[in-house]
């Protein structure tokens, strides 16, 4: 087993591995709901999503890190649901979902200068 050191990485390149990580968590995490989404496809993304989660909580906050990558991916699963599902939704599943987004910028914005 090969021995990654991720020490050198920037912040704003951990941010960025945060953000992909999020992005194919929505991915996975929608996969294991439908079908049209090839199993190979979940289970790469899922690979590919932690790894990118464990070199950036080398560099930033590890609970910042968690709370912003599991944030986007119930953010960006609950969007595909409203979109697979003929876009019903309430007002007030709107404002959680905008309430969401802004704790997660909130957490990124705060990180900033944090020790880790």
């Amino acid at each position: 087993m090969a021995v990654i050191m991720d020490k050198g990485i920037s912040e704003a390149r951990a941010w960025t591995y945060v953000i992909l990580g999020g992005l194919l968590e929505i991915v996975w995490a929608s996969g294991f709901k439908y079908e049209s989404i090839n199993g190979l496809v979940v289970l790469v993304s899922l690979l590919i999503s932690f790894d990118l989660i464990i070199r950036a909580a080398k560099v930033l906050p590890v609970g910042t890190v968690y709370a912003v990558f599991a944030g986007m991916g119930t953010l960006g699963t609950t969007i595909v649901e409203i979109v697979m599902s003929g876009g019903a939704v309430s007002a007030l599943r709107i404002i959680f979902i905008l309430l969401l987004l802004a704790c997660i910028i909130g957490l990124k914005l705060s990180a900033k200068g944090s020790e880790a």
